[in-house]
């Protein structure tokens, strides 16, 4: 473009160059122009938040489940205050997103929303780049998308309001960026790991997120040794179909998976870091050799320290490590020989035993699993009642599969889901979220997915109380009254909202809500009524 044009209209044109054709956010005096820009001038979709944290939360899993870029924008102050815990949530799960946040003039420091935008950014974890004039949009732009997608995170890009209005010549500025770093694992270091896993008798392959794309190596590995195949949480799913698959490793383990991992005597790990839960507070990796691989080195060593680490890409590492054991001629462990997989993947089944008013709330998952949609996007809030989700409900892939856990919030459940909504195009979105995370986060967005016309299933499940620390005073003997609410009816709010809802007081009720389900038209909203008393504990 030849012509001057705004510095708003700018932004919003590098925007789209860098492929953006949705962006989520929430209008305010810095941004409100470019949103504008962004919509008519170059035909993207602007999704607008009813609060500013959702915004981001949107994005991170539109960036989930569609593979792309996370976009957000709000404007400044108490705009960028509200996103503190979605930053934090998003820097930690590793999610490459570029925030537009408006800033206060710059020649106005008294402005009575200035604050310290960089330093409130910092203690999130995500990453700030400052627009340093009108002239240098494109260079600011570039370099923000640059940086989320080498650094896997949250990339603030700060615009002062009073820059918005001056006119400036466009220079489109996009950055080649090589976003799979890291290569083969070489040296005695792989040296020894190999002669570890070639050593052992009961071998397991264990699977994070950051192995997502390295699936059919990690097969092939598995199905050389003869060990079984598990997953972290975050990577639910992604072995679905395997004949030793065991599914979810660590403290949401089935109990027989739970003793497999325990015997076992060498686990090999890609692309996790290895957390609290994940070893159970290290108890399965106890009289066993551990051999990391991560691609990430700030991900080794964290949770506990490995036998043998390798900075390395995780599909590369595998094949080297099945071409070398083909070269020493290296038998087979036979592990898998001796596995009942119907056995390590069956959790204690359920009861549909519940007092008067109530639903049994693990017999109510059960029928769910079955009634709700197989090509489901599933999207967990935080709290008490996502342990029994986790392990009940199933998913396609991990790509299908958004859990708030990364900053162990409540409240953020259902702002997830509606951007996997928007990034999972047709496909319906089913969110599980407790009655203390839907009043905190859920009830000021359910209009927004109504308003989008999406296709979610909400399912809550209130015991009218904060149930993690209900449990703690009944637990302790003291009285929980503290910890009880009497909500509103969640299906009446629902209703009043655009969508539908069904309270299910019974097993009964819950056959006539599964029944509604088939025949939704829009956001639909299951209000399970559970007895705080007797409600499955956390599985932590």
């Amino acid at each position: 473009m030849t012509d001057q044009i705004y510095a708003y209209q700018s932004i919003a044109r590098a925007t789209h160059e860098h492929g953006v054709d949705t962006m989520f956010g929430l209008m305010g005096d810095a941004n409100l122009f470019m949103v504008d820009s962004f919509v008519r001038d170059f035909g993207g979709r602007f999704v607008p938040a009813t609060h500013e944290g959702s915004s981001i939360l949107m994005a991170l899993s539109y960036a989930h489940v569609s593979g792309k870029i996370g976009v957000a924008t709000v404007t400044h102050g108490p705009a960028l205050t509200n996103c503190m815990t979605a930053l934090t949530e998003a820097a930690r799960g590793h999610v490459p997103l570029v925030i537009l946040v408006g800033d206060t003039p710059v020649d106005n420091p008294r402005h009575l929303q200035s604050i310290d935008q960089r330093e409130l950014v910092k203690v999130t974890g995500a990453g700030f780049e400052q627009l340093r004039s009108p002239a240098t949009v494109g260079k600011d732009v570039a370099r923000a998308f640059y940086r989320a997608q080498v650094e896997r995170r949250p990339i603030i890009l700060n615009m002062p309001a009073d820059f918005m209005w001056q006119e400036i010549y466009h220079d489109t500025q996009v950055l080649d960026v090589f976003t799979a770093p890291g290569g083969v694992a070489q040296g005695d270091i792989l040296d020894n790991a190999i002669g570890m896993i070639a050593s052992a008798r009961r071998p397991l392959i264990l699977a994070g997120a950051g192995a997502v794309g390295a699936r059919d190596q990690l097969i092939a590995l598995a199905d050389r040794l003869e060990a079984p195949l598990a997953t972290t949480l975050k990577a639910k799913g992604l072995f679905n179909g395997h004949p030793y698959n065991i599914d979810i490793f660590g403290t949401l383990s089935t109990p027989a998976a739970y003793d497999l991992i325990a015997q076992s005597d060498c686990i090999v790990c890609f692309g996790t870091a290895l957390h609290d839960f994940t070893t159970d507070r290290g108890k399965l990796m106890k009289d066993k050799r551990i051999v990391q691989v991560d691609v990430d080195p700030t991900a080794i060593g964290g949770g506990l320290h490995p036998d043998a680490a390798l900075v390395a890409d995780a599909g590369l590492t595998a094949e080297t490590i099945v071409y070398w054991l083909n070269e020493a001629e290296i038998q087979p462990s036979g592990f898998t020989t001796e596995l009942d997989v119907a056995q390590l993947t069956m959790h204690p089944a359920g009861s549909d035993k519940a007092s008067d008013g109530f639903v049994n709330y693990v017999h109510a998952l059960e029928r769910l699993e079955d009634a709700l949609p197989k090509d489901r996007v599933l999207a967990t809030d935080g709290g008490r009642f996502m342990t029994e989700v986790w392990c009940r409900i199933s998913v396609p892939n991990p790509q299908s599969f958004v859990c708030t856990v990364n900053f162990g919030a409540i409240g953020l459940g259902l702002q997830e889901a509606i951007g996997a909504g928007v990034g999972a195009a047709d496909r319906p979105v089913v969110l599980f979220t407790g009655d203390g995370g839907f009043m905190m986060g859920g009830i000021n967005e359910f209009n927004t997915a109504v308003r989008l016309g999406l296709d979610l299933i909400v399912i809550v499940a209130n015991d009218s109380a904060y149930g993690a620390e209900h449990i703690q005073f009944i637990d302790r003997k003291m009285d929980p009254s503290l910890t009880e609410f009497h909500w509103p009816s969640f299906a009446d709010i629902a209703k009043s909202l655009g969508g539908d809802g069904v309270e299910v007081h019974s097993k009964d009720d819950l056959e006539i809500a599964i029944t509604a389900l088939q025949n939704r038209t829009g956001p639909f909203l299951i209000e399970l009524k559970l007895d705080p008393n007797d409600v499955p504990r956390m599985r932590v």
